[in-house]
């Protein structure tokens, strides 16, 4: 996928043993020319190198989504 990967933070995923969450900067996730994006991924077990589940947002779409996981916190 991509060659360059900025990490920003890992922390430790809730309920889980070795759960992990990365955020990170992906430079040209789909190829040459595409605009960079921001990624979280959730690995159950820590020791995998691919995770489970993963986000890519576009820079445009980072506001909208912190507002939504803020709404979403007030109501868990």
């Amino acid at each position: 996928m991509a060659d360059k990967i900025k990490e920003i933070a890992t922390m430790p995923l809730a309920s889980t043993e070795n759960g992990k969450i990365e955020v990170g900067v992906i430079e040209e996730p789909y190829g040459p020319g595409s605009a960079s994006v921001a990624s979280v991924g959730i690995f159950l077990d820590g020791s995998n190198d691919e995770p489970d589940w993963k986000v890519h947002l576009p820079k445009e779409n980072i506001d909208g989504v912190i507002a939504a996981l803020q709404k979403a916190a007030e109501q868990l």
